[in-house]
């Protein structure tokens, strides 16, 4: 199972990198978790427009889901397209919200590119992978993921803030994306995202191999978000996302 981080930015793009994206390949079978706003063109540099085989969004924020529109267009109008409908999994909003996003009622919807399939806790199978889905702790409907194959497994918080789910859908991962939008000081909001102390903290309750602080949020100082993580207790590799980057989990 191959790893990329195509976007690892939090609540806009930001100078090197666009919004949450992440690939995972296997067998062929490629599945993106999340697809904000300016993943699109950084995806293309590692996968052709139309090699991926399934999506699983987190929640209807846009910078989690929104690029699936001009994703739309790409599947509708590409001179080889229409192409098949792509099966993606999402909050049961999904095809209502989106299609007010892309806000072109007389042309084909997003329908007729994308099967949605509503998300709810517990497994399924996507292609070669098992995926499980865990609700996270957001204000919107939001879910985080865990991938497995081949006997490795990343999981990925999608947006939250402090939730034993997290913890309990991390356990023993090989690599932990771990949302960490805000720097660790004082009287910082409940219930919306997490800073990298506690997304350490997670981690180390969880037991996983890698820590990789994502949805780095571009008005906060990486390297602060960085030294914050680690003071969570955590005493695995801790890493800041980085578009581009890859891991092999074999």
């Amino acid at each position: 199972m191959k790893l990329t981080i195509v976007g690892c930015s939090g609540s806009f793009p930001g100078p090197d990198s666009p919004s949450s994206c992440y690939l995972l390949e296997a067998e062929g079978f490629r599945l993106l978790l999340d697809l904000g706003n300016g993943a699109l063109g950084a995806l293309q540099r590692h996968a052709g427009l139309t090699d991926i085989d399934a999506i699983c969004l987190s929640h209807l924020h846009a910078d989690h889901c929104l690029d699936l529109c001009p994703y739309h267009v790409v599947r509708t109008y590409s001179p080889d397209g229409p192409f098949d409908r792509l099966p993606v999994y999402a909050p049961a909003d999904a095809p209502r919200r989106l299609g007010a996003a892309y806000g072109m009622p007389d042309e084909p919807g997003l329908e007729t590119s994308f099967a949605f399939h509503a998300l709810s806790p517990g497994t399924l199978r996507i292609g070669p992978f098992e995926v499980t889905v865990a609700p996270m702790n957001h204000p919107v409907e939001t879910y985080g993921f865990r991938v497995s194959h081949g006997g490795a497994s990343v999981a990925y918080s999608g947006d939250t803030g402090e939730t034993a789910e997290l913890v309990k859908l991390a356990k023993d991962a090989d690599v932990l994306l771990c949302e960490a939008s805000f720097i660790d000081v004082p009287n910082l909001p409940t219930d919306l995202h997490l800073n990298g102390r506690q997304a350490a903290e997670h981690a180390a309750a969880a037991g996983v191999g890698t820590l990789v602080l994502t949805h780095l949020v571009p008005w906060y100082d990486k390297q602060r978000v960085l030294e914050d993580a680690g003071r969570g207790g955590f005493t695995g590799r801790i890493e800041l996302a980085r578009s581009g980057a890859a891991y092999d989990l074999g």
